[in-house]
């Protein structure tokens, strides 16, 4: 594909804005909303949010050498030179998505879009992992999935990508649709409903209901890869208006894993059966989780018509993304399972799996973080937690929060847990104290919680302890 190339004009036409200075024939170059990161040339989009508004930062932005800006009222940006090149249009937020999605359009590229409770990340990298045997492909970065995040990565695609995989992500009805609505993806991908955010719904059917907008605005040329285990998902595929392809382990499946060998911490072996052949996965990545990941971004390497022997031979180099099941083996000899990165009640099951099922270690201890955005259900969810966690057969447990982690040890001691085997500290530094104190060479050492409670601290001192 070609790169998108933007001039002013067509940036006032795209947002239905004016051009209030400057010429409309001027390039645009890079667009950023932080006049902190702004370069020579760039274009600066000014924002405003619940706790900042961009046009504060206007001249500070030109100042750094921005070619122009896009704002929603010229008066609040200051006194600008009258060469200065300005846009202004109604809401800047909503320019943002409207850019993005014009430059959506225009770049031609298939785009994938993904969403789901657990898994989002991770498939979104092995998808682009998948497709890249045969195709320029584009991901956004991290975890850019909301309202501002997606339209500054759709904005990447002016480079010309042939493909391009997105993740979409929410916390309150709505919001799938909105992204859905900029992105309008040609693949949309639903990996599973799950517990996280809970707190903000009225139950895990409501945020199934939610999740369901990414079937909004389909046609009959686009495809949908659905988790086929997940009764949530499967009951609302029937209102997708184009064609679906399922994945799966335990239910039939257009893709699916027979076969299955979980090796603990070793990974997992599987035989995988698609509608353009079968081949034989061996994978590094940890858990069943993670072969449903698999599944899912074979499901769409297939559909882009990527060959089966491509597939299998990039998916048995498949790794981990950074703090997300991470695999560490650190020369002071402890293995490290670096789950860090964030954890719903689900996905703390299924980590806790993984360490069940290893063999070879001196001890099992998992760090297990408090999880937010629970709610009312916070209580009931953290002790139902602390019953695996005691059934996971740990040697040791250090619990890390507040009243609700509180609520994790204690269901681990009902289930039997003795006391002298875990620890409840209120914060990440306390945390790293009771670690260090306890871990030895030999052990197998979980650590898994929200983003917001920072356990991937622990991980980088228990790095540098066993380095």
């Amino acid at each position: 594909m070609a790169a998108v190339p933007l001039t002013a004009a067509d940036v006032a036409t795209a947002v239905s804005g004016r051009i209030v200075s400057g010429s409309g024939s001027a390039p645009v170059g890079r667009i950023s909303i932080d006049s902190r990161t702004v370069g020579g040339g760039d274009f600066f989009i000014a924002i405003r949010g619940e706790r900042f508004d961009g046009h504060r930062f206007v001249q500070a932005a030109f100042d750094k050498g921005a070619l122009g800006a896009l704002v929603d009222d010229v008066g609040a940006a200051g006194a600008l030179s009258q060469d200065a090149l300005v846009i202004e249009a109604r809401d800047t937020t909503k320019a943002l998505q409207d850019l993005a999605r014009d430059v959506r359009r225009r770049s031609g590229a298939r785009l994938v879009a993904i969403t789901g409770s657990a898994g989002k990340t991770t498939t979104k990298e092995l998808c682009a992992e998948l497709l890249s045997a045969r195709y320029r492909v584009f991901r956004n970065k991290g975890n850019l999935n909301n309202h501002i995040g997606l339209p500054l990565s759709l904005l990447e695609l002016r480079a010309g990508p042939e493909a391009a995989v997105v993740e979409l992500g929410m916390n309150h009805p709505g919001e799938i649709r909105t992204l859905v609505d900029i992105a309008e993806p040609d693949v949309r991908v639903w990996t599973n409903v799950g517990d996280a955010h809970i707190g903000f719904f009225a139950s895990a059917d409501a945020i199934a209901d939610a999740k369901s907008e990414i079937l909004d605005g389909a046609g009959p040329a686009n495809v949908l890869v659905a988790n086929a285990d997940d009764s949530r998902v499967m009951s609302r595929v029937g209102a997708f208006a184009g064609r679906t392809m399922t994945f799966g382990i335990q239910n039939p499946a257009d893709v699916r894993a027979s076969q299955v060998e979980t090796l603990g911490v070793d990974g997992l072996r599987a035989s995988v059966q698609t509608p353009a052949g079968s081949f034989r996965l061996s994978t590094s990545l940890l858990g069943l989780g993670n072969l449903a990941n698999v599944l899912a971004a074979t499901a769409v390497a297939v559909t882009f018509d990527v060959p089966v022997d491509e597939i299998a031979a990039r998916a048995s180099g498949l790794r981990p993304v950074h703090h997300r099941g991470e695999l560490l083996r650190l020369p002071g000899g402890v293995t490290l399972i670096d789950d860090s990165y964030n954890s719903s009640p689900s996905a703390l099951k299924r980590a806790l799996e993984i360490i069940h099922s290893a063999t070879g270690s001196a001890r099992k201890i998992a760090v297990l973080g408090e999880m937010l955005e629970l709610g009312e259900h916070a209580a009931a969810l953290h002790r139902d937690s602390g019953r695996a966690a005691q059934a996971a057969g740990l040697d040791g447990l250090v619990v890390v929060g507040g009243a609700a982690a509180a609520e994790l040890a204690e269901g681990a001691r009902e289930a039997g847990m003795p006391a002298a085997q875990m620890v409840l500290v209120g914060d990440r530094e306390q945390a790293i104290h009771e670690v260090l104190e306890r871990v030895r060479p030999g052990d197998l050492v979980l650590v898994k919680g929200s983003r917001g409670i920072g356990l991937d601290a622990v991980v980088e001192r228990l790095k540098a302890e066993f380095a």
